[in-house]
C-alpha cells in the first residue's frame, strides 16, 4: 500500500470516528459514517485494473435483499431510479451558488461509475440522464464497456420543430427509454402543444424505446390522457408540503404563483394522488425527496403509499445502500394500497 493510500484510509476512518464522538443526528450523517467505515477493503463498487485494459468493474449481488422490480413494456426496472441530475451536476440548491460546482467537482468519471456500480450492486438498474449531457454520456459508454449493466431512460428537451433528432440519438446511445423533460411537457400542455407531446411519444416508440411524459404541473398528464395519447409511462412530481423551503422576498407574486417557493414541485399533491388512482399506466414519481429536504423513509413511504410505481431518486454514492434499505422496507409494506400497481 503507498503512503497516500495509507494516509487517505486513515483520514477515513478518523472522520468517522469524529461523526461517531460528535452523534450522529441525520440520515446523511448515518450513510456517510457506514460509507467511511467501510474504508477497509474493496466495496461492491471497487473497479479492479486489469493490465493493460481499462478497469473492470466489480457488482457483487446485495446480499441484505433484493430490491423489487416492475415491468414497463419490455424493460425490467427496480422501483428506485437513479436520477442523473446530481451526475449532470444540475440540483435545486435553494440559495447556495455553489452545488453545481461542488456536483462537478465530487462527481468524476470514477465517481460516476462507481455510483451506478453501487446502485447495480443495490438492485436499481436504471437512471435517467439527458443524452445531450455530452460528458455524461461519454462516461456512461466507458462504463458500460468495462462491464456495467445500468440502463438508462434519456431525458429530452427536444426543438418542437425537430422532436426525430434527439429521440433517434437517445436510441443509438443504447437508451431503453426517453421521457419528455417535465419543464417541456408543462409548457407545451400551456401553450396548447399537446399533439407535440403525441409526436414525442410516437417517435420514442419507433425507435423501440419506452416512451414516457415529465410533468411537475397536474394538467400534464390530465391533457395527456385527455388528447387520447398513450405513452408508456407518466413521470409525475409527488411529495408532501411538510418541509420548509425558501421564498424570496423580491419575487412577485406571479413567479410565485408559478412555483416561485424554491424546490416546490408538488404544489398539489393530494389532487395528484386522487387523479393518479384512475390513470392505468405506470407513473415513475420524482423530486419525492425534495432535493435532500425529506427523509427517505417519508418520501419513499409517501410515494408508494399513494399509489406511484416507481421513484426517481438522485443519489450520491454513500447514500445508495442506505436508500435501497428503505425503499425494500418501504415497498414490503405497502404491498395492499387503494391504486393496483402497473408495471
Amino acid at each position: 500500500m503507498t503512503r497516500d493510500a495509507s494516509r487517505r484510509r486513515f483520514l477515513k476512518q478518523s472522520a468517522a470516528g469524529a461523526l461517531a464522538a460528535a452523534g450522529i443526528t441525520s440520515m446523511e450523517e448515518y450513510a456517510l459514517a457506514s460509507h467511511r467505515s467501510r474504508a477497509n477493503g474493496p466495496t461492491a463498487s471497487t473497479p479492479t485494473a486489469a493490465p493493460g485494459d481499462a478497469p473492470a468493474l466489480r457488482v457483487e449481488p446485495n446480499s441484505k435483499g433484493t430490491l423489487p422490480t416492475g415491468r414497463i413494456g419490455d424493460v425490467t426496472i427496480g422501483r428506485i431510479i437513479c436520477g442523473g441530475n446530481l451526475i449532470s451536476g444540475y440540483a435545486h440548491s435553494r440559495d447556495l451558488i455553489y452545488v453545481s460546482d461542488l456536483l462537478t467537482s465530487y462527481f468524476t468519471a470514477e465517481k460516476i461509475m462507481e455510483t451506478w456500480a453501487e446502485c447495480e450492486a443495490h438492485g436499481i438498474n436504471t437512471m435517467i440522464f439527458g443524452p445531450s449531457d455530452e460528458r455524461a454520456a461519454r462516461i456512461y459508454q466507458d462504463y458500460r464497456k468495462r462491464g456495467g449493466r445500468m440502463q438508462c431512460i434519456g431525458q429530452l428537451g427536444p426543438n418542437k420543430d425537430d422532436i426525430a433528432t434527439p429521440v433517434k440519438q437517445a436510441a443509438d446511445a443504447g437508451m431503453v427509454g426517453a421521457v419528455l423533460i417535465g419543464n417541456y411537457g408543462d409548457e407545451w400542455t400551456r401553450e396548447d402543444h399537446v399533439d407535440k407531446i403525441g409526436e414525442f411519444v410516437e417517435r420514442a416508440k419507433a425507435e423501440g424505446m419506452i416512451a414516457g411524459v415529465g410533468g411537475h404541473e397536474l394538467r400534464t398528464p390530465m391533457m395527456v390522457e385527455a388528447a387520447g395519447i398513450d405513452p408508456d409511462f407518466h413521470m409525475k412530481t409527488l411529495h408532501n408540503k411538510t418541509y420548509w423551503s425558501h421564498q424570496r422576498p423580491d419575487q412577485e407574486k406571479e413567479v410565485i404563483d408559478n412555483y416561485g417557493v424554491d424546490n416546490y414541485w408538488c404544489r398539489e399533491p393530494e389532487a395528484v394522488v386522487e387523479y393518479m388512482q384512475n390513470v392505468k399506466r405506470p407513473w415513475l414519481a420524482y423530486k419525492v425527496l425534495a432535493a435532500g429536504a425529506i427523509h427517505p423513509k417519508q418520501g419513499f413511504d409517501y410515494a408508494f403509499q399513494n399509489g406511484a410505481d416507481f421513484c426517481v431518486v438522485g443519489m450520491f454514492d454513500f447514500q445508495v445502500a442506505e436508500d435501497a434499505r428503505i425503499a425494500c422496507h418501504v415497498l414490503a409494506q405497502t404491498a395492499q394500497r387503494t391504486r393496483p400497481w402497473y408495471g
